[in-house]
Parts: structure tokens; C-alpha cells; sequence
């Protein structure tokens, strides 16, 4: 049986829908379904053009020009909104973000990333407890957004413990704000069956004591093997955390996402919404390839990924969305932030040979890990590019991109005609040689921009344990840019509270925002400025990210990111011209409306009344579960007075 080539049928349908959109010539146009008129259309196209309104016809843009022309599209039952002057763009693409873990931290103990003693995190958990007092003995607790480094910092890493002390007898897991370690009980760690002669997983460890036993902290895959002994959600809660991450992303204006470590079950939840008509964003799942299995058996790898997308969207994007399953995701290490120093380096880490007193900065043996040798990736790679799939990879060492970019060279001179198109996540420090690398080998670099920002997780020990040449390169989307790098944003929510303006603001200005509570600028003067002098992102280029570059990176660049005739409506209105509105208020901005194939699916006034009823109910619901801010990855100071960093890995 000849294999479906799904590639070739989204080229040829956007083809397409081009061609119809432009037969009926201009003599007598059709009546639009909607028309949005008097307002500043940054279309994002190719030419960067504007215009006055836009016509929507059958899920689909129809006209982007001139309100007089406009007009002529509008009929009896067209409905008509009113600008007023605001800027209409493309919907927003996510190209990185873990909506199911967003939408499920959403809905328990959240910790709020805020910097915690360990009494106060005791303190913390202890209310969590006595406010579900009717889940003892043997329901887990799961905490969320715990700012690990910052209770190290005020007391030290806290130990089980601290749990065991607490008036319980339930297994609790703490999850820190990166999502890869973990703090557990004793009753965790005897549900799960870990004891000191349990060996570290593939890809993780169990910090241990001087005598062997595990201290209660699980970095990466550990984590996930003591996670493995909580009870599945039922496909109830999942549904309940899916939607409370579709509420969270079209408040946003967040029209299309990938989910950047998805499975079957990321796929059974948005295809049942799909189903119930509550879809109300186009969704790309990256299939998590297993470090363990990956690297032994390559070819099993995509097999078992090719089985789960198999049950996947076929055929281009419609109007509705829906749910695809074409990429690979892979961790090629961990992360560059202190504490874990575990993202793959070309040159050691610093170590203090000094004292706190008197730090003396050194290189010193930590190279960092990496989590796939360069013959096993390889081999991923050129089997993902036979099956058909892209390849999204995780790397924030400047190690790992170049392992990375070695496997794409390797795969490109193997496959010269593969329709291929990789993408590499955070690239968070990278060597100078390898900048033009990724417009030479057509790799997107996809970043999280309000990494960029001076913060906890990013300067004080981070900076110390990089040195001074790397902190000066810290993430460097600028400099990919000014090489020929195409540039695609990923919040990689919800590692950082969800803020996507204030995002797209750390990408042009590379500092915070004091008047914003998720920036760390606000919590002390030390985050205010400049990260380092990495040169930062035009406007047009940081608008490009979360429109036409994330859309090429999804495939979706025929049907989505920008404001053409035939192409999708997915379409926002933003409260603010982010094109002029002052450089220190690029973050203070808001999505009014959020269309999606032509249905308006959220609206703040002025535009709040045009929500249809069905979506006003779901709205409605989901608001139920409060996706609230968080006051951002707060600080703590050391004694030294140092700021303290958190980590990110995903």
C-alpha cells in the first residue's frame, strides 16, 4: 500500500483554496459571514502590507483591503465589527508550550513560584492538605510551581523530611517550577519502590545523602519514575484539564500550539474536544521520544510514534480545528541554569574555588550531560525523516546544539531530497561557530523569549556558573537572527507564568518589565536592564515568531501566520498597537478578540457581546477553574546577597 503523503496534500489544498477565493473576480463579490473594518491590519505577509479591513467567508479569509471595498462584501446577514482603530493580526502560534501539564497545574496545589522557606513551604502544603482533608489517608497531593532554588537559598534543598513532618499520611510529590525536579515523602518513595539500591534511570538521578539513601529530590527522569506510582487521572479530570488549558490559551489570543512532550493520552483529550465541539485551538502534538528506548532501538521508537499518530488528523487544516501528530520530540540534555548545571556543555562549568566570602570562579570538570550519543541520534533522526516526521529538539547547552546540528548536516547529506524540517528548542547558549549553521542547514531556532530577561533563573549563580564569555551570550535570538536564523516562539508554558506580550517585550528590549508582576523586574531593582548585550529582536521579527516562522515550523505556513486571501481565519485584535506603542510597554498589552476559522471563540469588551451563546457557556465553564498569574519566578537573595537562580529544562 502506498504511503499517504501528507505534505503534499496541504501544499495542494492551500493551493486550492488560493484559486477558489480568486475566481469569483471583483464584478460581484460574495457577501462575507464577518467583516472587520477600521482597523490596522498587520497581515504578516510577505510584504509586510496593511490594510483597513478584513472579509471572512465560509471559515476562510476572503478580502484584506480598503473599508470601502469592504463594504461590497457586506450583506444581510454579515456581520460587521467595528475596529475602532486597533490592530488585527494573525492569531498567535505557540510553537512550544505543555498544555496538558498547564492546563493540570492549573487545578492543584499551586505554590505560585513564590520564594518559600522551608517552614513556609511546609507551612504551604499543610493548607493544601487540610483543604482536602477528605482525600486522607491514600489520595497523592501534587504540588505545583514550587521555586526549588529559592527555598534552598533562605534555608537548604529540603529533604522528605520536611513532607514526613507534615499531619498526614498521604504520598505527596512537589514539583518545582522548571518541571524537572521533584520533591517526595516517604510514602511516595514507598509507593513508587524507591530505595537506596534503586538505581538512577536512564536520564535522571535521586539526590542521595552521605550514607546512599535518597534525599526526597528526583532530577528529570527520576521524577518520573516516582510520578509513575500515582494513580492515572480518569478521562474525566483530563478532560477538565484540557479545557482549563484551552480557556488559559485563547485568552491569550493563542490560536494554534505543538504540545512539545505529548503521548497518546495529550491526543485522546483534544481529539475528544475536537468531538464536543470545544476545540478552540488548532493543536500539534511532538511525540516524546524515550531516552531509553530511543537511543537502544531507534527504528521501535518512531514505530511506537507512528502508531500513536496514526489515530491523528489526516489531510490539511479546515476551518475547525484539529488535532495532528507529526513531529518527534526529543531531550537532548538538560539545563544550563544553576542549580542543575546539566545542560551538555562544549567547555566546564565554573566552580567556586574560593569561598562565599571570596568567590573565585574556575572551570572546573562539569561538562554537563548529554542524553543521546551522536550514532543514536543520528539514527533517530534519519528515521524520523523516513516516517515522515519533523524532529523537534531540546538543547540548551551549547554541546547539545552542536549535536544537534551534526545530526541535521548528517541527516540533509543522507537524505537530499528528505522534505525535513527540524527545529531546536531554548538554544540557550550556543557557540559563535555554530550561528549560521541553522539558516544553512534550514533549522529553526525556537525560542522562549522572556528567558531573556534578567532573572533568578538567569543571572546571580547561572551567570557565575557559565563565566563571563557565555553569560555574555546567553540566549542569543538576536544574534541567530542577524545570522539568517528563522526565529519561532515557544512560552514553553507552564514553566513561566503565561504572559505572552510580556514574551514578545523581553524578545525586542532583552530586560523585564517593573510594571508587570510576571516579569522579575518587579521584584527588585537587580532584574531591572538589560540581560547582557546580545543584540535584541526588531518588532516585525518577534511578530514573526508567533505568526508566519511558528507556522512554518507546524507545516502551517500555506494555511496560517499571516492575513491573505484563502488562508484560515485565525484571527486576534490586540487592545494596543504593538507596532508603536512605547518600547517599555510592549508587555502591557491585551488580546480583545480571538477568532479561530472564522468563530469568535473569546472577547473582552468592546467586542464581549459578539461571543455566540454555546461559546459563552463554555467560556463560562472554563472560567470555573481560574487560570490565575502567579506573581512570577520570584527571588531570593543569599546570603552574599546573591540572587539565586531556579532552572528551566523543557
Amino acid at each position: 500500500m502506498r504511503a499517504w503523503n501528507w505534505k503534499a496534500t496541504l501544499a495542494a489544498a492551500a493551493v486550492a483554496a488560493s484559486v477558489v477565493v480568486g475566481c469569483g473576480g471583483d464584478s460581484a463579490p460574495e457577501p462575507a459571514d464577518v467583516v472587520l473594518r477600521g482597523g490596522k491590519v498587520v497581515t504578516m505577509d510577505a510584504q509586510r502590507g496593511t490594510a483597513q479591513a478584513v472579509a471572512v467567508r465560509d471559515g476562510r479569509i476572503s478580502f484584506v483591503g480598503s473599508d470601502a471595498e469592504a463594504s461590497r462584501r457586506i450583506g444581510a446577514s454579515t456581520r460587521v465589527v467595528e475596529l475602532g482603530g486597533r490592530m488585527l493580526m494573525p492569531g498567535f502560534i505557540d510553537a512550544h508550550l505543555h498544555a496538558m501539564a498547564g492546563g493540570r497545574a492549573l487545578l492543584l496545589c499551586d505554590l505560585a513560584y513564590a520564594p518559600l522557606s522551608r517552614a513556609q513551604l511546609a507551612a504551604k502544603l499543610q493548607a493544601c492538605l487540610d483543604a482536602t482533608a477528605d482525600a486522607e489517608p491514600d489520595r497523592w497531593l501534587e504540588a505545583v510551581n514550587w521555586d526549588r532554588q529559592s527555598t534552598a537559598s533562605l534555608d537548604a534543598d529540603p529533604t522528605r523530611a520536611v513532607l514526613d513532618g507534615l499531619k498526614t499520611r498521604r504520598p505527596i510529590v512537589v514539583t518545582s517550577s522548571d518541571f524537572h525536579a521533584v520533591l517526595a515523602n516517604s510514602r511516595a518513595f514507598a509507593l513508587a519502590g524507591i530505595q537506596a539500591s534503586t538505581p538512577d534511570p536512564a536520564g535522571g538521578s535521586f539526590l542521595r545523602d552521605a550514607s546512599g539513601q535518597p534525599t526526597g529530590i528526583c532530577v528529570d527522569a527520576a521524577g518520573f519514575q516516582v510520578k509513575a506510582a500515582i494513580p492515572p487521572d480518569s478521562e474525566a479530570d483530563q478532560l477538565t484539564q484540557g479545557r482549563a488549558a484551552l480557556a488559559a490559551l485563547r485568552a491569550q489570543g493563542i490560536t494554534s500550539f505543538m504540545d512539545a512532550a505529548a503521548d497518546a493520552t495529550h491526543l485522546r483529550v483534544f481529539k475528544a474536544l475536537r468531538d464536543k465541539g470545544e476545540l478552540t485551538a488548532r493543536v500539534q502534538l511532538a511525540l516524546n521520544a524515550d531516552p531509553a528506548v530511543a537511543n537502544a532501538d531507534p527504528a521501535r521508537s518512531i514505530a511506537d510514534a507512528k502508531a500513536v499518530a496514526a489515530g491523528a488528523d489526516a489531510g490539511a487544516p479546515s476551518p475547525a480545528p484539529g488535532v495532528f501528530a507529526r513531529v518527534i520530540k526529543v531531550f537532548l540534555d538538560g539545563v544550563v541554569n544553576a542549580p542543575a548545571d546539566n545542560g551538555a556543555l562544549l567547555t566546564p562549568y565554573f566552580e567556586n574555588a574560593g569561598t562565599e566570602a571570596a568567590p573565585q570562579w574556575l572551570p572546573g570538570t562539569n561538562l554537563g550531560q548529554l542524553y543521546y550519543g551522536a550514532d543514536a541520534l543520528k539514527a533517530l533522526m534519519l528515521a524520523a525523516v523516513d516516517a515522515g516526521f519533523d524532529m523537534h529538539l531540546h538543547a540548551t547547552g551549547d554541546r547539545a546544539v552542536r549535536s544537534a546540528l551534526d545530526a541535521v548536516a548528517a541527516a540533509r547529506q543522507a537524505r537530499p531530497q528528505g522534505d525535513f524540517r527540524p527545529a531546536l528548542a531554548h538554544v540557550e547558549t550556543a557557540a559563535v561557530a555554530d550561528l549560521a549553521r541553522f539558516a544553512a542547514l534550514d533549522v529553526t531556532a525556537t525560542m522562549s523569549f522572556q528567558w531573556a530577561q534578567r532573572a533568578p533563573y538567569s543571572i546571580g549563580e547561572t551567570e557565575n556558573h557559565l563565566g563571563p564569555e557565555r553569560f555574555a551570550r546567553m540566549e542569543p535570538s538576536g544574534s541567530l537572527r542577524r545570522a539568517g536564523a528563522r526565529i519561532a516562539h515557544g512560552s514553553d508554558w507552564p514553566i513561566d507564568p503565561f504572559d505572552t506580550f510580556l514574551a514578545l517585550k523581553v524578545g525586542v528590549t532583552r530586560s523585564g518589565d517593573p510594571a508587570n508582576p510576571h516579569s522579575a523586574a518587579s521584584l527588585a531593582p537587580i532584574f531591572q536592564g538589560r540581560l547582557n548585550a546580545e543584540p535584541g529582536l526588531s518588532r516585525d521579527d518577534a511578530l514573526a515568531a508567533i505568526t508566519i516562522n511558528a507556522a512554518h515550523q507546524l507545516r502551517l505556513e500555506r494555511h496560517l501566520g499571516s492575513i491573505e486571501p484563502g488562508k484560515l481565519a485565525d484571527l486576534i485584535v490586540l487592545e494596543r498597537d504593538f507596532l508603536t506603542v512605547p518600547e517599555e510597554e510592549l508587555g502591557r498589552n491585551r488580546v480583545l478578540l480571538t477568532m479561530v476559522g472564522g468563530r469568535i471563540v473569546a472577547a473582552l469588551d468592546p467586542f464581549g457581546t459578539l461571543l455566540a451563546t454555546p461559546q459563552q457557556a463554555l467560556n463560562a465553564r472554563a472560567r470555573v477553574l481560574s487560570p490565575r498569574g502567579s506573581t512570577g519566578h520570584a527571588t531570593s537573595a543569599h546570603a552574599s546577597g546573591t540572587p539565586r537562580g531556579d532552572g528551566h529544562r523543557h
